[in-house]
């Protein structure tokens, strides 16, 4: 007999890509259940592009999820380990609640707080504690053919101006990587569109290089899926990178790549850290995404294209095999 599960997760892109491997464990561990997600409508789209079969529910941040018919029968909170999280899934008065312990609210069944780690592994961890094998490993998404040979994206935003490396240097990389032959496009949210075309106008690049603002989610994917190179912050496009196997160059500030950095393809991602911690909150760039060189980030790029030009596809491999 089937039941409900129900899952909180409402924050944004590059949350819902560390969540994947969780999600996914839980699909092979309960596949009789009919599954619910608790999180923006958007993520739709994603759930869609990462292969999952969940349903979305719309809900706002630390409320409640709307729900009708019997209580779920496991509520499973990969939002926080606030009490407010768990407090929302609390009043839908589930047969289970699957979370971490809050200080001074927790049940006794709830999993210890681990402390500081990746995010994949923070929530693959809760169902670990719980009798779900997982594999925080299992980021990849399903590709839908070969990408393009000549395009790079060069994406400048980042949801606080502590993790903003200045236009001015993104504008270089830009024009740097143009004149290497390459198609470069500027992306970014609505609200980032203004500072993309400052890049752009800096690189000596045409309007039609800024797709700002012009995207919605599945644009932007379907760019990260197709680019042969994506240049960016410690920010949500980063993960689809991951997601998709698409050659990246990140440039971490306030927070250590090993939390939010790629835990799959290290052949492939070079992530640019000085070292130092800060406030990824703060409205100031932060000291150590500043020490960031221009002709670092070039080299890195360049690395990575190489590798790429001297790298056989899988035909190129098998037809090279068949020749010797």
């Amino acid at each position: 007999m089937s039941g409900s599960l129900l899952v909180s997760r409402c924050l944004g892109l590059g949350d819902f890509v560390t969540a994947v491997p969780a999600l996914r464990a839980l699909e092979a561990a309960r596949p009789e259940h009919h599954r619910f997600l608790a999180a923006p409508a958007w993520y739709r789209d994603l759930v869609r592009l990462a292969g999952l079969r969940w349903k979305v529910v719309p809900t706002e941040e630390l409320r409640p999820p709307p729900w009708t018919g019997p209580a779920p029968d496991l509520a499973v909170n990969l939002h926080g380990r606030g009490p407010q999280s768990t407090a929302a899934l609390r009043t839908l008065s589930p047969g289970r609640i699957w979370a971490y312990a809050s200080p001074g609210t927790s049940s006794s069944t709830d999993a210890p707080w681990p402390g500081a780690m990746h995010d994949a592994r923070l929530w693959c961890g809760l169902l670990e504690w719980n009798g779900v094998g997982t594999d925080p490993t299992n980021l990849r998404w399903p590709r839908s053919g070969p990408g393009s040979k000549d395009m790079a994206i060069v994406h400048p935003g980042a949801a606080s101006a502590s993790r903003r490396w200045p236009p001015p240097r993104f504008a270089q990389v830009a024009r740097w990587l143009t004149d290497l032959g390459l198609r470069v496009l500027i992306t970014g949210s609505s609200a980032e569109r203004l500072g993309a075309e400052r890049v752009a106008r800096e690189a000596g690049l045409g309007p039609g290089s800024v797709v700002a603002g012009r995207t919605d989610l599945r644009d932007l994917a379907r760019l990260v899926h197709d680019a042969m190179l994506l240049v960016c912050g410690d920010t949500g496009v980063a993960h689809l990178a991951t997601a998709y196997g698409t050659p990246s160059v990140r440039l971490f500030g306030p927070v250590p790549p090993a939390l939010w950095g790629p835990l799959v393809d290290f052949d492939i991602h070079v992530c640019l850290w000085s070292g130092r911690r800060g406030d990824p909150h703060s409205d100031r760039l932060d000291p150590g995404l500043a020490s960031v060189t221009v002709a670092e980030v070039q080299r890195a790029c360049e690395r990575l294209l190489w590798c790429a030009e001297h790298t056989p596809t899988p035909t190129e491999g098998r037809r090279q095999a068949m020749d010797r």
